[in-house]
């Protein structure tokens, strides 16, 4: 996937609109363009001999080339219109659906940065399908007036036919450095907006830690490199502007002096010299237009470039086998090496509730994302399997199925409590079709259970909307314990035969902590069940506890019994 291929792309599958659109839009050029032709017609024909019969039929002829050229542009703009919507609206869906596929994306690029290439780039690539008929209609004008004035005199139309190229290959030699410029402008831009995307989820640490002022300064610094670049790219584009509105203007007063020199010396008459002077003036916009759109595909191009570093992205993860089942789903981890893990032997059998205890972090949060399905093949050693299937052989929908993995770190959604938990389409607050949504896809009775085992029924039954209560961005409207409750509610009502959990009950009291451990180990009663935590809370109501140093396991065993044997265990556990 290249950027020169996305635009390619772009102009065949909106070919028919383009097609109607381009020829309305040259339509109303050549109309543009016969306008002047017509007037100065007129006053050889009627007002100079003094015909007011002849007037009148030339006022409606021009009249009615007015409606004429009215109607085309306007529904060729129309159309026009619909391919750009629908181009960007196309190229919007691909970049999406490729950003969050479930195989994983291998990029560099942030999640601001992505964002930035599927709204602003996505935009920028559809308006090339503008730029198409703008310069169909300004080759068909310019062609026309080229064709009058050969027909007047044909020195007139010598200068246009010769000037016009003259002026257009004197701009071709700025378009490698706006597209540089641009795409520079772009990628600065889009590392900004990464960096303010990060920030601003991460207000609340960065206040906790006193590094406001740093993360200011450095958002501060990207944020001026970035208004640099912008400067650097409006610069170059408005000099371009600057000499190409220049060529233009005096390629069209070269016309209009000849031409005043030839009505003087009685070579044209009046009304051809009308005519020339008005398609003079006329040829400002055509020609301008030809000599700046040059900077506006740059653009398009370097969005397009943009584009291709997404969709032609290699995927990180084997598109595995969807027609391989798994019979018993107890998980097994053998000799795995990843991150900080280093031989990894793990068994967790089915029905099991098993607690996992990482004295080092980064233990944790490696078998989490190694046990998330996110780490391809080729960057861990030993195996993962399921059911004696390994992880990467499931297709990706299928192994989720199979196992759900809920990080410490979760999102929630801007929407409401339902569209977050049950993952229905509602309303908002006061919404009845919401509530009818929620009644026929739900099934309430697991909703209701686990809302109660994850304590989330506190955050639906204190507020008056219930259900419907509105959740901002990232959860930006609700305290971090009600975050953590209702993803661990949306995690249990999915009840997959696996569930891993994650510290799911750090941000939450001791009372409610201990009352969630028990319920969640009542509701997943029979479901194999693997916590990740230093809870003792948690800890408490598991069947066995595998305790992870140095990347392997060290110990295993009751809780109780590691509390009273093993004196690292104490110190993480219960300090």
């Amino acid at each position: 996937m290249t950027g020169s291929r996305i635009l390619r792309r772009s102009l065949t599958r909106n070919r028919a609109r383009l097609t109607a659109g381009t020829g309305l839009i040259s339509l109303h050029q050549l109309a543009e363009a016969t306008v002047p032709v017509l007037i100065g017609v007129g006053i050889d024909r009627a007002v100079a001999p003094g015909d007011g019969t002849a007037l009148l039929l030339w006022v409606a002829a021009l009249a009615a080339l007015f409606v004429g050229l009215h109607l085309c542009y306007r529904f060729g703009a129309r159309q026009l219109m619909l391919a750009i919507a629908n181009e960007a609206y196309l190229l919007r869906g691909e970049l999406a659906a490729r950003i969050v596929h479930p195989r994983r994306l291998r990029t560099d690029l942030r999640a601001g940065e992505l964002l930035t290439v599927s709204s602003t780039d996505a935009d920028n690539v559809s308006y090339l399908l503008d730029y198409v008929p703008r310069i169909a209609g300004a080759i068909t004008a310019t062609a026309v007036s080229a064709a009058v004035l050969l027909a007047v005199d044909w020195r007139l139309g010598l200068v246009v036919l010769v000037g016009t190229p003259v002026v257009l290959v004197g701009m071709q030699f700025a378009g490698p450095l706006i597209t540089r410029r641009v795409t520079e402008q772009q990628e600065l831009a889009g590392k900004a907006t990464a960096l303010a995307t990060d920030l601003v989820s991460g207000v609340r640490p960065l206040r906790g830690l006193g590094a406001e002022r740093a993360a200011a300064r450095r958002y501060r610094d990207v944020s001026q490199a970035s208004l640099r670049a912008a400067l650097r790219a409006a610069g170059t584009q408005s000099r371009y502007l600057a000499f190409s509105t220049a060529g233009s203007a005096l390629l069209a007063c070269g016309v209009a002096v000849l031409a005043g020199w030839f009505a003087l010396d009685g070579r044209i008459s009046v009304g051809e010299f009308i005519m020339v002077i008005g398609l003079a003036q006329f040829l400002l916009e055509p020609i301008g237009l030809l000599a700046i759109v040059p900077s506006w595909v740059a653009e398009a191009r370097a969005s397009a470039d943009r584009c291709a570093l997404v969709l032609g992205a290699e995927l990180l993860l084997p598109a595995g086998a969807e027609q391989k089942t798994v019979a018993e789903p107890h998980l097994v981890l053998a000799a795995v090496r990843h991150g900080t893990l280093e031989g990894l032997d793990l068994t967790v059998r089915p029905g099991e509730f098993v607690g996992v205890v990482t004295p080092r972090s980064a233990d944790g949060e490696a078998l989490v994302r190694l046990l998330a399905g996110g780490v391809p093949p080729d960057e861990f050693e030993g195996s993962v399997t399921l059911g004696g299937v390994a992880l990467h052989d499931l297709e990706p929908a299928r192994a989720r199925a199979l196992m759900l993995v809920e990080p410490h770190h979760t999102d929630l959604f801007t929407g409401t409590v339902a569209a977050n938990v049950a993952l229905v389409e509602d309303g908002g607050a006061g919404d009845q079709a919401g509530d009818q949504a929620v009644d026929q896809t739900v099934d309430q009775a697991a909703l209701a259970a686990a809302l109660e085992a994850s304590a989330a029924a506190e955050v639906v039954d204190g507020h008056p909307d219930g259900m419907r209560r509105h959740v901002a961005e990232r959860g930006a409207t609700l305290s971090g314990g009600q975050r953590q409750r209702l993803a661990l509610a949306r995690a249990l009502l999915a009840r997959p035969p696996i569930l891993v959990l994650h510290d799911p009950t750090t941000a939450v009291d001791t009372v409610t902590e201990h009352s969630i451990a028990r319920s969640v180990r009542a509701l997943r009663q029979g479901s194999t069940t693997v916590v990740i935590t230093s809870s003792p809370a948690m800890l408490a109501v598991t069947d066995r506890v595998v305790v992870v140093a140095d990347g392997r396991v060290s110990v295993e065993g009751g809780h109780a019994e590691l509390g009273a044997t093993h004196d690292d265990y104490r110190k993480v556990v219960l300090r």
